[in-house]
């Protein structure tokens, strides 16, 4: 998977970096925290400050198209960002369970 910013906008009344990013990828169309940790990678800012507002892919095609905003603070995020939208870009807790999956799952 391979993630190109096409356009990085500063939103300064509302404290935020605006983000119009294409993703290419192999196979299925990978999940919206893939490509919020590549993008929270790309920027070196940190996981809980990007949220993905959509991404979208064509028929047929191994390219998706997609917007996402970083915030500088997570108090700013919550207070602007619609709760379905901060539901949908919320990271995936990770209990006892999960933690056992992934050991067994690495040996």
């Amino acid at each position: 998977m391979d993630v190109k910013i096409i356009e990085d906008k500063k939103n300064v009344l509302l404290n935020r970096r605006e983000l119009r990013f294409e993703v290419t990828f192999e196979g299925p169309t990978p999940k919206r925290i893939d490509v919020k940790n590549k993008i929270a990678a790309l920027l070196n800012v940190p996981l809980e400050l990007v949220v993905i507002q959509r991404m979208k892919n064509d028929f047929g095609r191994q390219v998706a198209n997609g917007y996402a905003k970083v915030y500088e603070d997570v108090a700013r995020m919550k207070k602007i960002e619609e709760e379905h939208i901060l539901e949908r870009n919320k990271l995936p807790e990770v209990t006892e369970d999960t933690a056992e999956q992934a050991e067994a799952a690495e040996e």
